[in-house]
């Protein structure tokens, strides 16, 4: 090897680059499974030394200045790091033309299977591209990492699983795919083997979050999606005994979040062991640890055990209900169509019986949805109880789905856009930052770029009347009591249908509100951002249904958004010729009540509100899935609005609208105890 008979040891660079997140940084699990690795599994680890690793954004300078005594440097690769670690690589490489530069992670471009042959023009084109990366490593980093250091100035066709181009003759060359580790524990753990300790103590002033495995495979295929894809269908474990010893360190090191990066949590039956373990250690020591996983899809009875446990120890950030589509011929096309309805059904029903709030993922527009089975599928997940926040995701390209494949993406009409990355609840980038960028799906086949706009309107229009809870007690009253379909309630709004049913004019606040959807809407098929800036208003990224509430309350117009919605509604229930026995007052009350539960600044007096109706108790019947008789006889309601209180507009923001977003804590009674990452749901 070049370092033999050398007193100086080789220099070893890592990079994994992340956002910080409320003052929080990721300790960069991916390059501390190399490290640790390597150290264990090195036939000469003297011979190397591991230098401190860049974790976080900084200026490229000052990445490149931390680098430029290695020899070799390898980088993390994804969306979120994609453009600065290119940046910090050509920029080193021009300083430093004899180091060695290794690429790997999800972001590196694989060959594509056609039938019984792999194409791999992609990976030479990103090669010759980007003639920096010396190294192109695909798949499983532990295993290659370690070859790349024993062989990489010797013979490169030894280290598997890489593609490079010859510096001698030109020529693209790529060696042989080694399988998938299946004895995942001859990897140490990186938090065992004390290799973020030196990283913590010279960075004694920042937070932590972990990512964490307990197992590493994926049994589905979804297209979307570069997991299933990126290590196979098989799911290999890591042994119980280094789980619960991991554990431990996140509470011995006081770990306040945790993300586990398992993709299906739950889906063997230990996993609710390891949930049991967490949750007493949290009991015990009273260290508040949250932690987010992504649940099995079928495991029924399991995930809702392990889901639950989490609840009951108030270690949850949130409960992901993942469904992605409710058409049946969607999600066919993006092949999940072994993730049952019937399965997500039950669980929101038992978790709603447990009163533990939910979250559901829905993506738009995926392959096969059109316009009306979106607002469909909407209508299915409010009709099965999903009041608390549907997270409609915008759909993204990953070059190792199968969805990033061209041949895909032309079958299905999908056009895209490329737009910068932005954090909800994030900063805008400084002038001289580098802007990671993210493609988007922005029309399909079967939703046009006009069908797309609506899609998204409407789905920021159902989070801000029913999710913000600014119009949830009507529209859930109202669907209970007349079978008014939900879609049809919220189309009402998102479609501009009552100005159909008055002459114009009537509505400006309402129209002001779906005319920004749209607006933005078009926006983001321009290149736009996904998520509004707001200077005055904290200078940070909001949603679009939060930046629609934050402008009505702090122009002091939710009272004529309440009025021209009531009129709405009115509207659209006298088109439904129902009996004449129908109270309208069941309307007003309803709104009435709705808007004295919003939470507002400033507030120093309670409030006592008299209803004709039981118009609390039968809304919490319908979102509890126990609906009770409405009564007619007065009742009243006190709301405490000084047992919380908030004495200016940037306090408001922050720990009602920013905060309360995921569990749609914006009612007085409803209060929110945890403080929210930005960029984090």
């Amino acid at each position: 090897m070049e370092n033999q008979h050398r007193d100086r040891p080789i220099k070893v660079g890592l990079v994994q680059i992340n956002n910080t997140f409320s003052g929080k940084s990721y300790l960069p699990l991916s390059i501390g499974m190399l490290q640790a690795y390597a150290q264990k599994a090195l036939k000469n680890p003297q011979d190397f030394e591991f230098m401190s690793p860049v974790f976080t954004r900084m200026k490229v300078d000052e990445a490149v200045e931390q680098l430029e005594d290695a020899r070799v440097v390898g980088f993390s690769n994804y969306v979120w790091n994609n453009k600065i670690s290119h940046a910090i690589a050509q920029k080193l490489k021009k300083r430093k033309p004899e180091i060695l530069i290794a690429f790997g992670g999800p972001h590196v471009p694989d060959r594509l299977e056609r039938g019984k042959f792999f194409d791999s023009t992609r990976v030479e084109n990103y090669l010759r591209a980007h003639p920096y990366i010396d190294i192109a490593c695909h798949g499983e980093g532990e295993p290659i990492f370690l070859a790349l250091l024993e062989n990489f100035t010797d013979d490169r066709l030894k280290i598997p699983s890489i593609s490079f181009i010859d510096p001698n003759s030109g020529r693209f060359i790529e060696t042989i795919r080694s399988d998938r580790t299946v004895a995942l524990d001859q990897f140490p753990s990186p938090f065992l083997e004390g290799i973020f300790e030196q990283l913590m103590r010279e960075n004694p002033h920042q937070g932590w979050i972990v990512m964490w495995e307990t197992n590493r495979g994926c049994p589905f295929s979804c297209t979307f999606c570069d997991w299933g894809g990126a290590v196979l269908a098989k799911v290999n474990k890591f042994d119980m005994e280094r789980i619960y010893r991991e554990v431990d360190w996140f509470f011995d090191h006081k770990i306040h979040y945790v993300m586990c990066a398992d993709a299906n949590f739950g889906i063997f039956s230990r996993d609710l062991d390891i949930a049991r373990y967490m949750a007493s250690k949290r009991i015990q020591t009273g260290v508040p640890l949250f932690v987010s996983i992504q649940s099995t899809k079928n495991a029924q009875e399991r995930s809702y055990l392990v889901q639950k446990e989490f609840a009951m120890a108030g270690m949850n950030t949130t409960i992901i209900l993942s469904r992605q589509s409710m058409d049946p011929g969607t999600l066919s096309d993006i092949k999940r169509t072994n993730i049952s309805n019937e399965i997500y059904s039950n669980l929101q029903k038992k978790f709603n019986a447990d009163r533990i709030e939910t979250l559901t993922d829905i993506i738009l527009p995926l392959p096969g949805e059109t316009y009306a089975s979106f607002v469909k599928g909407v209508d299915e997940l409010l009709g099965l109880g999903q009041h608390n926040r549907i997270n409609f995701n915008n759909l993204s390209i990953l070059p190792n789905a199968e969805m990033g494949d061209p041949e895909y993406q032309k079958k299905y009409g999908m056009e895209t856009v490329i737009t910068g990355v932005v954090n909800t609840h994030g900063f805008l980038p400084d002038n001289d930052e580098i802007m990671e960028e993210q493609e988007l799906v922005v029309s399909t086949s079967t939703a046009s770029r006009e069908d797309w706009r609506r899609m998204r309107a409407f789905g920021w229009m159902v989070s801000f009347l029913h999710f913000d809870k600014i119009f949830q007690v009507p529209i859930i009253n109202l669907h209970h009591l007349t079978n008014i379909p939900y879609g049809e309630i919220l189309e009402l709004f998102s479609e501009g249908i009552y100005n159909q049913l008055a002459p114009t004019g009537k509505f400006p606040t309402l129209d002001e509100i779906r005319q920004f959807f749209l607006d933005k809407a078009l926006d983001m098929q321009n290149g736009g951002y996904e998520f509004p800036h707001s200077k005055e208003w904290l200078n940070i990224f909001w949603h679009p249904d939060e930046y629609m509430l934050i402008k009505l309350a702090t122009e002091n117009r939710l009272s004529a958004f309440y009025e021209e919605a009531l009129m709405a509604l009115t509207l659209l229930v006298q088109t439904k010729h129902l009996e004449p026995s129908f109270d309208f007052s069941l309307l007003s009350d309803a709104v009435q009540l709705n808007e004295a539960l919003i939470k507002m600044p400033f507030q120093t007096n309670n409030m006592e509100l008299e209803t004709s109706y039981n118009t609390y108790e039968l809304y919490r019947s319908v979102v509890m899935d126990n609906p009770i008789a409405l009564d007619q006889t007065p009742h009243i309601y006190w709301i405490n609005r000084t047992k919380e209180t908030w004495d200016s507009w940037s306090e408001w923001l922050e720990k009602v609208i920013w905060y309360g977003y995921r569990r749609g804590a914006y009612w007085y009674g409803n209060v929110n105890t945890e403080i929210s990452l930005a960029g984090h749901y």
